[in-house]
């Protein structure tokens, strides 16, 4: 299973907000709701294909009420993220998951919420160096596109 995470902005409730659209909750309607961070709401999916397309088809309300779109593949890793944009990428064919995990995005969590990422490139030993922006309880790894680690 794939699952899809949405996290929302700092001023909206996410599952509020999807769930109180029609649309967003027509489309959310088929899968079991869970909430793996503060203030998210995440979905399993039957494929990474399935994950970009739920994206693509609530895109009007990402836009307007997630601050992150965030995929987990298993056939690419279990215990790391993709951004969207990686995700997508790799359905399309643009980028072999064998070739994702170099540049990444450590968010730290902070009372069940992701608080702000490091860009940071994964050491020569395949490590990743540790989160020190500020004390945190745990760290959310996310893969991410070359673009996206240029504007971090």
């Amino acid at each position: 299973m794939t699952r899809v995470c949405f996290i929302g902005a700092d001023d909206v409730d996410v599952q509020y907000e999807l769930l109180s659209r029609e649309t967003a909750r027509e489309a959310l309607s088929t899968y079991e709701r869970h909430q793996p961070f503060a203030n998210s709401l995440a979905v399993d999916t039957v494929s990474l294909g399935a994950a970009v397309s739920l994206c693509n088809d609530l895109n009007w309300y990402l836009v307007r009420f997630v601050d992150l779109a965030l995929v987990r593949e298993p056939s690419v890793s279990t215990d790391e993220w993709l951004s969207r944009s990686l995700a997508t990428a790799i359905r399309d064919g643009e980028v072999r998951p064998t070739e994702t995990g170099e540049r990444l995005a450590v968010y730290g969590v902070e009372d069940g919420a992701l608080v702000e990422p490091m860009y940071v490139t994964r050491r020569p030993d395949g490590t990743v160096p540790e989160y020190d922006l500020r004390p945190v309880s745990e760290t959310v790894v996310v893969r991410v596109t070359a673009e996206a680690f240029d504007r971090g």
